[in-house]
């Protein structure tokens, strides 16, 4: 079986694949050629990043292609419907990303609670003349060790999340439509691990107690947190959205920060991809990167595989 790959695809993908017959050609194509050329050469599977969308139109007119492999962590750019009246199965990774999204949160809690997100942004202006004053600035940190970290959404990423906090010393607790309690197990280089069983809490005791909330949900029609919720929370909390652009209404929070009612916010996802607002943008509480919690070398080795074993699975 012919594979493209028009976004590049892992040695361990390309591996996997080849090894029982499969056929793998890494090549970027235009979105204006990708028809012709696929159904002149005869390409039955295509794996596919959102630099390469597949719209209704496109796949309508796909003859020999059985399967479509998403690269990345949303299927926003496949159209699925059209592929399932087409017989053309989609598969996607869903296990490959909970690590990476996992650390990029810790990484913004730490630089949020220890000021490392201003630090860095001074101390090479600032740093040679004014470093007695940076030091009062920045000093007076907190420290992560027995805060309360409130997770919404306990999937794959919420425990992983949960894990890593554990392992600092922070005291975990999440509210989850679905999951009412969870074993979680944290494994060490040593072979040791530890076990700890966690369970829900309705969510505005999680609001209300929590020292952080960090989200972790399936994409939402809607807000998680309005302006209401907000106000249910620490003024000396923060929040952390590495899940979806609507669990936080981004315009309440900002308010929320201006008036002092929340300490500080992290944002990896925004409402408004690729172009979030000035207001966002500029605003000194927060601590920003441009999607890239599922952006790691590692990450994309994990996708390769996951989705090559669907494949294989699938073709056999």
């Amino acid at each position: 079986m012919k594979i493209l790959a028009t976004d590049g695809f892992s040695e361990i993908g390309i591996n996997l694949l080849e090894n029982v017959g499969h056929e793998v050609i890494i090549k970027n194509v235009a979105s204006n050629q990708l028809v012709n050329f696929i159904n002149s050469n005869n390409i039955e599977g295509i794996l596919v990043k959102s630099t390469t969308p597949l719209s209704e139109a496109d796949i309508s007119e796909f003859e020999t292609l059985q399967f479509i492999g998403n690269c990345e962590r949303n299927l926003r750019h496949i159209n699925v419907d059209a592929a399932e009246e087409n017989d053309i199965q989609v598969f996607s990774a869903e296990d490959a990303w909970s690590n990476s999204v996992a650390e990029l949160t810790i990484a913004h809690l730490l630089s949020c609670m220890r000021h490392l997100k201003d630090s860095n942004r001074e101390m090479p202006l600032e740093g040679d003349q004014n470093f007695n004053s940076l030091k009062r600035s920045f000093s007076g940190g907190v420290e992560v060790k027995d805060k309360i970290l409130g997770l919404i959404g306990f999937g794959k990423v919420g425990q992983e999340v949960a894990k890593k906090a554990i392992a600092l010393g922070m005291q975990v607790k999440f509210y989850d439509k679905t999951t009412k309690a969870a074993e979680l197990e944290l494994s060490f280089f040593d072979n040791q691990y530890l076990k700890f069983n966690l369970s829900s809490s309705p969510l505005d005791e999680v609001l209300s107690t929590s020292d952080v909330i960090s989200f972790h949900i399936s994409e939402t029609d809607g807000y998680i947190i309005g302006a209401k919720e907000l106000k249910k929370m620490k003024s000396t909390a923060g929040i952390i959205n590495t899940s979806h652009g609507k669990c936080v209404d981004e315009v309440a929070l900002v308010k929320a920060l201006d008036n002092n009612e929340l300490m500080f916010g992290a944002f990896d996802v925004f409402e408004d991809e690729p172009q979030p607002p000035i207001q966002l943008l500029m605003n000194p509480k927060l601590s920003l990167s441009p999607h890239i919690g599922g952006a790691t070398q590692e990450t994309q080795s994990r996708i390769d595989k996951e989705l090559s074993d669907q494949i294989i699975s699938f073709l056999n």
